[in-house]
């Protein structure tokens, strides 16, 4: 947790510009952003022990985490994962059991008729899903268990990536997300194999990954290509269950009377004639669909 905190710290002082710090520039410097001096100056630290910071042989206080987030101009999402990264919830176990999705979503998602949605467990696994959420994406039961997570199949199944009009937007985003789940259970280490595998296989995500970018999982919009439906502008949303705030609700929805609204009835209608039948062929499928309910 150290090492991470001690990386976000140096990524985000060398993006900020003396200018921005009200601090001047002779135009003589060697690297870019702050040094290390000046940031400590400026949360009123000294040098020596914000050098430890960085090196990871320092716990910061929290006053001196509120003056390094005021300095580093961190916006709310990333002063939640400075805070976590500095120990906050460092009693968590490292192991916990198996998560399996809760009847009440479960039912939501059943009554969500026209609606294609997910329900997300920790590193963006995916529990469960309803038929539209198969048409609009891929036959996520065709996929062996272990590949049924939401960051991983935008980076590593082609038909999902291309249904993305702005993947690169869209993946960076997600990358954000799980760099924000990773400051509440770093030592998970379905994260720590998953962030592994995907770095491996992947260049943008080794490359953003390294970017110490972070943001919550709340609510926005995507532009997708549908090979059945065409173009599609969508808003989705988050609900996060109070029993279990590991578990997220995602929807999708259109507004009335757009060609997006009517090409997810259209879906919808679809999947009820075909529920099991995907247009998306999945890579590495397994050898026997599953149900629409997964442990992880």
């Amino acid at each position: 947790m150290s090492s991470e905190l001690g990386d976000f710290l140096k990524a985000r002082r060398r993006e900020l510009s003396p200018a921005a710090a009200g601090l001047p520039d002779d135009g003589r410097r060697r690297v870019s952003g702050l040094r290390r001096e000046e940031v400590a100056l400026l949360a009123s630290v000294s040098p020596d022990y914000y050098a430890r910071l960085e090196q990871g042989r320092r716990r910061a206080s929290e006053p001196v985490l509120e003056a390094l987030a005021r300095v580093l101009r961190l916006s709310e999402d990333e002063r939640a994962y400075l805070f976590g990264l500095s120990g906050k919830d460092a009693g968590r176990p490292r192991r916990r059991p198996a998560q399996r999705v809760r009847p009440q979503l479960r039912q939501l998602l059943d009554d969500l008729t026209n609606t294609p949605a997910l329900v997300l467990g920790r590193c963006t696994d995916i529990l469960a899903w309803n038929p539209p959420a198969t048409a609009l994406f891929t036959d996520f039961a065709l996929l062996p268990a272990e590949q049924r997570n939401f960051v991983r199949l935008v980076f590593c199944e082609p038909a999902v990536r291309a249904l993305y009009a702005d993947w690169n937007y869209m993946a960076r985003a997600c990358v954000a997300q799980l760099r924000m789940e990773a400051a509440h259970d770093p030592a998970n280490p379905r994260l720590t194999a998953l962030v592994g595998e995907l770095s491996v296989r992947d260049a943008d995500f080794r490359g953003w990954w390294g970017d110490h970018r972070v943001a919550m999982r709340t609510a926005g919009t995507k532009a997708m290509r549908h090979p059945v439906v065409g173009e599609l502008a969508l808003e989705w949303s988050t609900l996060t269950d109070a029993a279990d705030p590991d578990q997220q609700l995602i929807a999708l929805t259109a507004a009335p009377g757009t060609s997006s609204h009517d090409g997810l009835r259209l879906l919808a209608s679809w999947t009820a004639a075909a529920p099991r039948v995907s247009p998306h062929p999945v890579s590495g499928s397994a050898d026997t669909p599953g149900s629409r309910d997964q442990t992880a």
